[in-house]
């Protein structure tokens, strides 16, 4: 079965209210097997318009991915980045 992916590009405008979602949605990565590839760090922008956050996150499948995404632990999380930043997630199957 090919792994999910989770790709999202942040730009955080409020870092206090970004650190609540920051330190809450790890728990709901954890319960769908998550691997966090990339977060943050240094980024290179070869096209299109890119932001300052760059994440990459493997899960075990596309399903996982999809289910951790709506589960209500990533929920009650992602209540904390609304607000906080603006945000581009994919979800996208591995090959």
């Amino acid at each position: 079965m090919p792994k999910g992916y989770w790709i999202a590009h942040v730009t955080v405008t409020e870092p206090d209210q970004y650190m609540l979602y920051a330190s809450a949605a790890p728990l709901a990565f954890a319960k769908y097997g998550a691997i966090i590839l990339a977060r943050g760090g240094n980024a290179l922008q070869m096209e299109g318009e890119g932001r300052p956050r760059n994440v990459v996150i493997e899960f075990p499948s596309l399903e996982a991915a999809v289910d951790c995404y709506n589960s209500e632990e990533y929920q009650s999380a992602r209540v904390h980045r609304k607000g906080a930043g603006i945000a581009d997630v994919v979800l996208v199957e591995g090959v």
